[in-house]
């Protein structure tokens, strides 16, 4: 790095780290009813919402219902935004006159979105209308997000209380995220990015002309069927149009990723300006990193929130000086050309190697899934990065909500491998930790892993899914399973190269989000139950301090551990026999 980009990174984790507190200690007084700077305005506007949706706010859930109610709301905003898509051509706000999405499109997509993946296997602006955009896209942008914020609170409950079996009320919990966390933040984040650039219209796609015509040559079939080169002058462009600050706020505050257009937060229209490139990248890891400090809050012990945030930053700092590391140098093969900024390739100039692996961690290490740069175009190792980071969980720091208790889940399995180690009954936050919370640790972290590798298997013998792959070898393979990495763990980012608009990868595919999102997320707010149904134990001499550095240390090595052992054959096969290649 050259000053310049390390004065721009320091700055940028000392910013987010200032505002790890203030934001933490605010949710954690929303979520634990307390009045704060918003409640005079947004305190009539929640109880008016609770009366017209008949909530009584005031009665809790157990886990059952907890879990009942969040997968009961979502399967009901998946058949509405799937009826949206199937409907499109029908509904307003259509000024392109785009047609409906196939079924098998449509599914997919409001799974993806349902799910918090957003995935798209489409080109926004060539087949999502504004109304599908802002009705369909932006709402689940906002209810995906609240839904994980909502489970990572029910989760801490479960750790902080004690004899009960109520950990909340999902509607409580979905609307104060949404109300007091969400909507503000977002508000604010879109008028930022109005400020430099990011478009905010409903208006006509525009048509214009080229200051300079362009001259290319396109493949054709001739009368007789014999492959012909015809050239073509091309003198005038079509520009979209349309809403995209709004939905750009709240796809990376709330770790969604969808972009409006294809090109993602490359499109300038998206992120025009390396400030807007930097928020962004802050919008991104804001809520997920300041869940760890109300986690500390609500327990009683700010300290454990500090031990959790400092090894998701630790792995995240790694996984950045490795990305940059392998990004500045490029690819030797275009280097040997005499090829004059080989490592810019797939990036944009405007954020240069620094901004773009900067992002790249954040999109990745979250469940965001929103790109500034082509993976598919980072060298061997350098793609390994981004795809390890999906494959570990999606936990440093994770999405908004999932993250945190992704994590907890490791923290309990790495309480009580030590406690084993050791010879005692193991502890986490004095509650004893037993053989129920271990089985539903462990499948909270397995489930995604023992789907990515169980459907790309399956992708490897089944042949649509290997007439997709458009690259042959290690990297064909890299690809399928960072697609399927991403669906699992439902971030949404892709490498290019893969024609994903199959039925094959939109129905398996839709399975992949499902069973990583619905999964883990009961399979903890069981674990909160069962926590917050057990008495408080107190510290003794024998007892695992949980908040200081050897145990945070302990518990980076665990994931590192049980991502190695699930997926080092895999990403053998992929991208390190692809880097041994490249140096060959």
């Amino acid at each position: 790095m050259n000053l310049y980009e390390w004065l721009q990174t320091v700055l940028f984790f000392t910013l987010l780290l200032v505002m790890v507190k203030p934001l933490g200690a605010f949710m954690a007084r929303v979520f634990q009813g307390e009045r704060t700077v918003l409640s005079p305005v947004l305190v009539p506007c929640e109880n008016l919402l609770y009366r017209i949706c008949g909530v009584k706010h005031e009665e809790e859930m157990d886990w059952k219902r907890y879990a009942r109610a969040l997968v009961l709301f979502n399967l009901v905003l998946f058949a509405a935004l799937f009826a949206m898509l199937t409907l499109q051509h029908l509904l307003p706000l259509n000024p392109q006159r785009l047609p409906a999405f196939p079924w098998p499109l449509a599914l997919n997509t409001a799974v993806s979105f349902v799910t918090n993946t957003n995935w798209q296997a489409y080109a926004g602006e060539q087949a999502a209308s504004y109304f599908t955009q802002m009705a369909g896209l932006t709402v689940h942008n906002f209810v995906s997000a609240a839904s994980g914020i909502a489970v990572a609170i029910a989760v801490i409950r479960g750790f902080a209380r004690r004899t009960t079996a109520l950990i909340g009320n999902f509607w409580v919990d979905l609307t104060r995220a949404t109300l007091y966390i969400l909507a503000p933040i977002s508000l604010i984040a879109a008028l930022v990015l109005v400020s430099q650039g990011v478009i905010q219209n409903v208006s006509d796609y525009r048509t214009v002309s080229l200051v300079q015509p362009v001259v290319h040559d396109t493949p054709k079939t001739d009368a007789g069927g014999i492959p012909a080169v015809e050239r073509v002058t091309v003198k005038e462009v079509t520009i979209p149009m349309g809403p995209v600050a709004s939905q750009e706020a709240i796809k990376e505050l709330g770790t969604n990723g969808g972009g409006f257009f294809n090109a993602n937060s490359a499109h300038p229209y998206e992120n025009p300006t390396p400030l807007t490139n930097l928020v962004e990248i802050l919008l991104i890891l804001l809520v997920p990193v300041s869940l760890t400090y109300t986690f500390g809050a609500m327990v009683g012990n700010t300290r454990q929130g500090w031990a959790l945030l400092g090894v998701m930053l630790l792995i995240l700092a790694a996984s950045l000086a490795a990305l940059h590391a392998m990004e500045s140098g490029g690819n030797p093969l275009v280097a040997k050309l005499g090829v004059h900024g080989s490592n810019m390739e797939g990036k944009e100039t405007r954020f240069g190697p620094a901004g773009s692996s900067l992002f790249t961690v954040a999109t990745t290490g979250t469940s965001c899934g929103a790109v500034n740069t082509m993976h598919d175009s980072l060298t061997p190792l350098g793609g390994m990065v981004p795809l390890t980071l999906m494959l570990l969980g999606e936990l440093v720091p994770g999405g908004v909500g999932s993250g945190l208790y992704t994590m907890l889940a490791f923290a309990v399995i790495a309480v009580f491998v030590s406690g084993l180690m050791i010879g005692r009954t193991p502890e986490y936050l004095g509650k004893k930790i037993e053989v129920r919370e271990m089985w539903l640790s462990v499948v909270t972290v397995l489930i995604a892993g023992v789907t990515v590798l169980v459907l790309s298997g399956l992708a490897m013998v089944t042949p649509q899914a290997v007439s997709s792959m458009a690259n042959p070898g290690a990297h064909g393979l890299t690809e399928v399973l960072y697609a399927f990495a991403s669906m699992a763990n439902n971030n949404g980012s892709a490498f290019a190269g893969l024609n994903a608009t199959t039925n094959f990868y939109n129905l398996l595919g839709s399975v992949a989000m499902i069973l990583g999102r619905y999964v883990p997320a009961v399979s903890m707010l069981a674990l909160a139950g069962s926590l917050a149904g057990k008495k408080y134990v107190p510290p003794s001499l024998g007892t695992l301090p949980t908040d200081k550095v050897p145990f945070a240390l302990w518990l980076t090595l665990v994931i590192l551990i049980i991502g190695a052992l699930t997926f080092f054959p895999a990403l053998s096969l992929g991208p390190i026999v692809e880097h041994l290649t490249v140096i060959s």
